[in-house]
């Protein structure tokens, strides 16, 4: 039998609270109720949701986002937290053994993970990618997961990027390149 995974991506407080770190702001935090109400359904149905959540650390020198981004999602701060609901949802989940936090270091929640072994052991085809930024981690997730052979499913209402031209370009993207399926 064949299984699905929701992964809802970095969808911390440095990237979704208007004091976040290197935040998308408030098309971000329009998302928390759509995301929440996925994650229920996945875990109602029997099916898995998955957190990939970036873990880094303040200035170093061998991670090349410190040189192209604040210093952000660093472990044990408020800032790595889930935003709002999600972390509510979390709190209430967080002992279900179909609910997992990946950490992860690179845009891609594949890339330095076991998250391909993982889906595989379980027998997961398709993956449903929520979360920010849709032209950043979101996207390269999407374009390992199709690397990988996975069918995709991206949640339009529930991906934000930095900017409109971000998000624009890689729903466009997960289209005309990808072959995923993008939906409300």
């Amino acid at each position: 039998m064949e299984d699905e995974a929701l992964l809802i991506i970095d969808y911390t407080n440095d990237f979704v609270d208007d004091k976040g770190a290197l935040t998308c702001g408030k098309p971000a935090q329009v998302l928390a109720d759509q995301i929440v109400k996925l994650a229920d359904q996945f875990l109602t149905s029997g099916k898995w949701v998955i957190l990939p959540t970036d873990k880094h650390y303040k200035g170093n020198p061998y991670h090349p986002e410190t040189k192209l981004f604040p210093p952000h999602n660093l472990p044990n701060t408020w800032g790595r937290e889930f935003y709002g609901p999600l972390q509510t949802w979390y709190n209430e989940h967080k002992d279900n053994d179909r609910v997992v936090v990946l950490d992860k270091s690179r845009y891609s929640a594949f890339c330095g993970t076991e998250l391909d072994l993982f889906l595989r052991e379980r027998k997961v085809s398709r993956v449903h990618l929520t979360g920010v930024c849709t032209d950043i981690c979101v996207l390269h997730t999407a374009m390992d997961a199709y690397n990988h052979g996975y069918d995709i499913t991206v949640h339009e209402k529930a991906v934000a990027a930095l900017n409109d031209a971000g998000q624009n370009w890689a729903l466009n993207h997960f289209k005309s390149c990808l072959g995923a399926e993008v939906v409300d």
